[in-house]
């Protein structure tokens, strides 16, 4: 492209270039207000200004990756959850809307009593460190089977000035089978192997595959964290579990099996989906 162009124009040709390579033409406004920290009316404010030359080779670059499935937060290297902004890697899953969503049920319910609670499949940590950020009282745990994904979880942790204690374990492993924890949550692999066809690319290339499939028709660590969780929740302690949007059934059978003096409900999140599955 011709090299001094405005701000305006070359965010029109690039959101032009995603459009016509089939990617979402939204992503350009995104990665240039991420590489340049800036909100929307920064944007507006330098519209008609020249891009400087290396603001424009680095934007050029970004835009490459994606046009490769890329995803523009890995490019980043960073995204925001609830208001915070967390590293990620291919080591890590991407946070979606719907974890927020699992977070703020999980404060909703459990007041701001003090309580031991433990996030398994952390990732990069943004469940267990949003909710110490939220609940400054609780003793907040954190596993994942990726060593990779604690380092980043960890890194995450001291960036925002959150206590969590981090440990390598698959599901509860590594904890005694003695109740301990008041709340156990989780967003765990849950897609199965049937739908890996009709994923997105850019997600099949890049994020982690073992963060997001699971065997059993997706449903395989559901039933660990079932049984596992029998002897290490307290008798008054609760469950909050992600899900997919056709689990809701499924997912609320295997743990009313293993937990039938509680009850087990299905929320639905913000779009109407079955996504979050309560035993209380």
């Amino acid at each position: 492209m011709v090299k001094t162009k405005t701000y305006f124009e070359v965010l029109h040709w690039a959101s032009s270039f995603l459009e016509e390579s089939g990617k979402e033409k939204y992503i350009a406004e995104y990665l240039l207000l991420e590489r340049l920290n800036w909100s929307k009316t920064d944007l507006l404010v330098h519209f008609k200004e020249v891009m400087p030359q290396e603001i424009l080779q680095q934007f050029e670059s970004d835009l490459n990756e994606v046009i490769a499935n890329k995803p523009p937060q890995y490019i980043i290297g960073s995204t925001e959850f609830l208001g915070e902004r967390f590293s990620v890697t291919p080591a890590t899953l991407i946070p979606r809307p719907e974890t927020e969503e699992l977070v703020m049920a999980c404060l909703e319910d459990c007041g701001t009593e003090v309580s031991k609670v433990i996030d398994i499949g952390t990732g990069s940590g943004i469940i267990a460190i949003s909710l110490k950020l939220a609940r400054p009282n609780w003793q907040v745990n954190a596993v994942d089977i990726s060593e990779e994904a604690l380092v980043v979880a960890a890194s995450n942790a001291r960036n925002l000035d959150a206590t969590v204690d981090f440990k390598n374990s698959d599901v509860l492993q590594a904890f005694d089978p003695a109740p301990q924890f008041d709340v156990i949550v989780s967003n765990p692999p849950y897609i199965a192997e049937s739908e890996r066809d009709v994923m997105d690319e850019s997600v099949k290339q890049y994020e982690p595959l073992s963060a997001l499939f699971a065997e059993d028709n997706g449903l395989a660590i559901y039933k660990r964290i079932a049984l596992e969780a029998k002897d290490r929740l307290k008798p008054n302690g609760k469950i909050f579990l992600e899900i997919g949007y056709q689990q809701g059934a499924s997912v609320s059978a295997i743990f009313n099996e293993v937990f039938p003096d509680k009850n087990v409900s299905v929320i639905k999140d913000l779009n109407q989906n079955n996504r979050i599955v309560k035993v209380i």
